[in-house]
């Protein structure tokens, strides 16, 4: 391509996302009602809906359609609680990522989870493959999503890999149908623990706990339970739990420590991060680079190399997708309680 050329591409570019920082998309954000609860009072349901991330907007708009966010092109519907991400659309890749907006759509919902807290989710991960990650995490973003067009446009997106900005992050779950991993990222300004203390039964040797018909049969509907125990105040520990098929199953960890509190601010900051409330983000990614295998090979999963490769997901598994629904969160046992 010509130098010139790229030039006025460029340009052109920064004119589409200059104006879209000022204009956001018009756009009706897909209900999705989560539900807040207490031990004495039960569970609310919130009137919650979900956005699209910014730079999902800003491709769309460079396409040349900038009067709505197509959410059915971008691989991402909704149906009652469920959530449905599609890693591709008509063969091209998606790759969503969403936020939970309040009820005010111009404010993401924060969760305040540090003190005694839980956050569950029912999932289904059966169509992840090999390299593929469903992520449900949250991120201490703040709630305007930094003003301007903020939440209602889905700006806003910081993580403890220091995209668009250093924060907080905290991996609720990393998964697919073969692996799973459980990490805090706690950030203390821009120093963040990028590499995060994760629990990951594979990884901690159980072989047999995550996959299809195994401990945890993920080729079916499950419940993922997270609890954060606190005492004095202060984060002690994240522990994790699985329900399936009306039974509780237990060993899904533990994690009590996270790195030096004076460096990353350790698993009190995260804490801390938790108390001062974080935003839900879901999506669905691959990686070309390390093909996940942090996640799913060698010691951390089942998977051959070569079995994550986008190219190989793409023409083995285009119809990859990930289901999240049923999303509560409040008082630990508070969430399952039938």
């Amino acid at each position: 391509m010509p130098l010139s050329l790229q030039l006025s591409l460029v340009g052109l570019l920064a004119t589409l996302a200059a104006g879209a920082a000022t204009t956001p998309l018009a756009e009706e954000h897909p209900l999705l009602p989560t539900w807040k609860c207490t031990t004495s009072g039960g569970c609310v349901q919130q009137n919650t809906s979900i956005v699209l991330d910014r730079d999902s907007k800003l491709a769309k708009g460079a396409a040349g359609s900038r009067t709505a966010a197509d959410y059915a092109a971008m691989g991402v519907s909704t149906s009652g609680n469920a959530l449905t991400l599609y890693h591709y659309v008509k063969s091209s890749p998606a790759s969503p990522r969403v936020y939970l907006l309040d009820s005010d759509t111009n404010k993401y919902v924060l969760m305040s989870l540090q003190d005694n807290q839980e956050l569950s989710v029912d999932v289904d991960m059966s169509a992840l493959p090999c390299g593929e990650n469903g992520a449900f995490y949250l991120s201490e973003m703040a709630a305007d999503g930094g003003g301007g067009a903020g939440a209602s446009g889905g700006y806003g997106y910081c993580d403890a890999q220091c995209q668009g900005s250093c924060c907080n992050e905290m991996d609720i779950l990393e998964a697919n149908s073969m692996a799973t991993a459980m990490t805090p990222h706690p950030c203390k300004g821009s120093s963040c623990d990028k590499n995060g203390c994760g629990y990951n039964p594979y990884a901690s040797g159980q072989r047999n706990y995550w996959g299809p018909g195994k401990t945890v049969d993920t080729s079916k509907v499950f419940t993922v339970v997270t609890q954060f125990a606190a005492s004095g105040g202060k984060l002690t520990s994240i522990s994790r739990k699985y329900i399936q098929n009306g039974k509780q199953i237990g060993g899904g960890g533990t994690i009590s420590n996270c790195g030096a509190e004076g460096g990353s601010g350790g698993l009190p900051g995260m804490g801390q991060a938790l108390g001062r409330g974080m935003v839900l983000a879901m999506s669905i990614w691959n990686d070309a680079t390390q093909q996940m295998a942090w996640l799913d090979a060698g010691t951390n999963g089942p998977c051959a190399s070569g079995q994550g490769s986008p190219s190989n997901i793409q023409s083995q598994h285009p119809d990859t997708h990930v289901v999240f629904s049923n999303i509560r969160w409040g008082d630990i046992g508070s969430t399952t309680k039938s």
